[in-house]
């Protein structure tokens, strides 16, 4: 006999799911992680932290509160990097203590340690006392997230060259940084940097950013980062970067040489493949470290599973929740649904962007066609109480049957504000729906309803001219 029914390899977003969701089946679960990473990257260096800093510059910036009491306005005129971080500290040794509750509670055994495989059924645990010990199981579930990936060319130091784990560490506020990457995690940091003041120059070899958002919303996040002095280098790469007593100076391909006190290096993110020697259980990693899995999250062991950021896009803590509980229930034989095609996709710019569905690009490309309803958050009371007057929402629509093929947002609360889309397009519902709503006011969510009528106007004239 084995000695747990599941065993989860790494205690994130994913990994706890699957480890609770076990539990909750009545099987026995047990959990391998780093004693000091408990809740894994997403509370310790990414998601928790990084989202938590972000409050915390807006805060103290008083970023949000300039258009009504003028831009010069600032609750705290010489933010410290100690002024960011207390609260960060504070909301992760909270949520430690939230995850080790819940483990607790379901009766799911913790093993600190780090894992790797001796056989498809077995797992050694390196304790962190010296002692290692196996565990058997009878299923695996890999959730062993992600780390920064490294380009083999650059020096990191984690003082003037860092990735996306060191700007955590920094001990000042930079006068000046290179971001190097205008992905999610790039594009969030320099807005959050220039904010605080910092000077921000983005690199970012592709020619545009956030490919896979809408156009119209990426450009005006574009235009609210100028209007912060973020410069944008696009088409551009680096071609090395120089370290001096007093900051850096990296030189672009194209021979252009930009200095700054930080280079932050956000090239995407490396799996945690290559640490557990696969082979050993029959499996394998891409160059990128991620393990290819089927619907059901099975990897080409049936019953070793593998979830978040491990087997690639998204890697959300959002998805790797989901992921991580289908996983535990087909590895338990429970009827269980499959993920849901609309997942909600939230950047945590300033301000921020949210969407859901396809985008009008993706319409146009597949020739479907749809109308356009727009919101902006200045013609809404709300928009003028928080002092937001560039906020948009905006829904596509299908003039065919009526129904939401998309909602895009930009601006305050963007990523809790797009949920009342996705549930209307998770249950059929029709832009009729949000024309007959009443919602309260004033809110932001009134947008759904101005944004709503906007499209049905559109339609209805289009539909008189045809008669």
């Amino acid at each position: 006999m084995r000695d747990v029914d599941v065993l989860v390899i790494g205690s994130g977003p994913g990994g706890q799911k699957a480890a609770i969701a076990a539990a909750k089946l009545g099987r026995r679960a047990a959990v391998i992680e780093r004693g000091d990473m408990i809740g894994g990257v997403s509370v310790n260096t990414g998601t928790i932290p990084s989202k938590t800093l972000r409050e915390a510059v807006v805060y103290l910036t008083g970023l949000s509160q300039r258009e009504l009491y003028g831009q010069s306005y600032r609750l705290k005129e010489d933010i410290t990097v100690g002024d960011l971080t207390a609260r960060t500290h504070h909301v992760i040794s909270r949520e430690v203590d939230v995850v080790r509750g819940q483990l607790a509670r379901n009766g799911v055994r913790l093993h600190a340690g780090t894992a790797r495989f001796l056989d498809p059924h077995t797992v050694l645990v390196a304790g962190e006392r010296g002692r290692d010990f196996t565990v058997t199981a009878d299923n695996i579930v890999i959730a062993a997230g992600s780390r920064p990936a490294r380009p083999s060319t650059v020096e990191f130091d984690d003082l003037t060259i860092v990735d996306s784990d060191g700007i955590l560490k920094l001990d000042r506020v930079p006068r000046s940084m290179v971001v190097v990457g205008a992905g999610v995690i790039g594009i969030e940091y320099a807005s959050m940097f220039a904010a605080l003041g910092t000077k921000v120059t983005v690199v970012e070899k592709r020619a545009r950013m956030l490919e896979f958002c809408d156009l119209e919303v990426v450009e005006a996040l574009k235009y609210h980062l100028r209007d912060l002095a973020v410069t944008f280098r696009f088409s551009e790469a680096v071609a090395r970067v120089e370290k001096h007593a007093r900051g850096a100076i990296a030189v672009l391909e194209s021979g252009k040489t930009i200095a700054a006190d930080t280079v932050m290096y956000s090239a995407g993110r490396q799996g945690m493949g290559d640490t557990l020697d696969l082979p050993a259980a029959g499996l394998s990693a891409d160059d990128r470290g991620r393990i290819a899995v089927d619907e059901h999250f099975r990897t080409a062991v049936p019953h070793i599973y593998a979830v978040g950021d491990i087997i690639g896009f998204p890697a959300l803590a959002a998805t790797s929740m989901e992921q991580g509980r289908l996983a535990a229930h087909h590895a338990c034989g429970e009827p269980v649904g499959t993920i849901s095609a609309l997942q909600p996709i939230g950047i945590y710019t300033i301000p921020e962007i949210s969407y859901v569905g396809r985008t009008e690009d993706e319409l146009t490309d597949q020739s479907v066609p749809f109308e356009v309803g727009v919101s902006r958050y200045r013609e809404l009371a709300r928009g003028q109480i928080i002092g937001d007057t560039h906020g948009v929402l905006k829904i596509l629509v299908s003039p065919e049957d009526r129904r939401l093929l998309g909602v895009h947002v930009f601006g305050t609360g963007a990523t809790e504000l797009l949920h009342i889309g996705q549930s209307v397009m998770g249950c059929g519902g029709t832009v009729d729906y949000l024309v007959e709503a009443v919602f309260n006011y004033p809110t932001l969510a009134e947008s759904y309803k101005v944004a709503a009528l906007d499209a049905t106007n559109k339609m209805r004239h289009i539909a008189s001219l045809r008669d």
